[in-house]
């Protein structure tokens, strides 16, 4: 079960004058697609379980910290946008990959975890 300390990011809506604008979220989505590549992250066509580990607000005290680590992250960036990211960033072409099963929660760390599940 590879996982990669990397901070998941969610695929920002791009506009034909991002490939030259500067906007802050389409550098940071560009910085993870490089970083993604450089961890060389695997995604199995197959079958594969991605859990995107979200990493908690520095705001928050280590009592909701503790409280916090595992449990679900219900709220942006969703979980569709995570995977469009993250296969986005690895494949030119993600037609080939027919099946993905997603989770995100939150952590102490980003990362993601990319569990192979056998086909039914």
């Amino acid at each position: 079960m590879p996982e990669y300390i990397i901070d998941p990011i969610g695929k920002p809506r791009m506009t034909r004058s991002d490939k030259w604008k500067q906007r802050p979220p389409v550098l940071r989505y560009r910085m993870f697609c490089d970083e993604a590549r450089l961890h060389d992250i695997r995604v199995p066509e197959s079958g594969a379980h991605i859990t995107y580990v979200l990493p908690m607000p520095k705001s928050w005290s280590q009592k909701k910290r503790a409280r916090m680590v595992g449990k679900p992250h219900q709220q942006k960036p969703d979980i569709d946008n995570l995977t469009k990211a993250l296969l986005d960033a690895l494949f030119d072409d993600d037609a080939h990959i027919w099946d993905v099963r997603a989770s995100k929660i939150w952590g102490e760390t980003g990362m993601i975890i990319i569990e192979e599940q056998k086909p039914a």
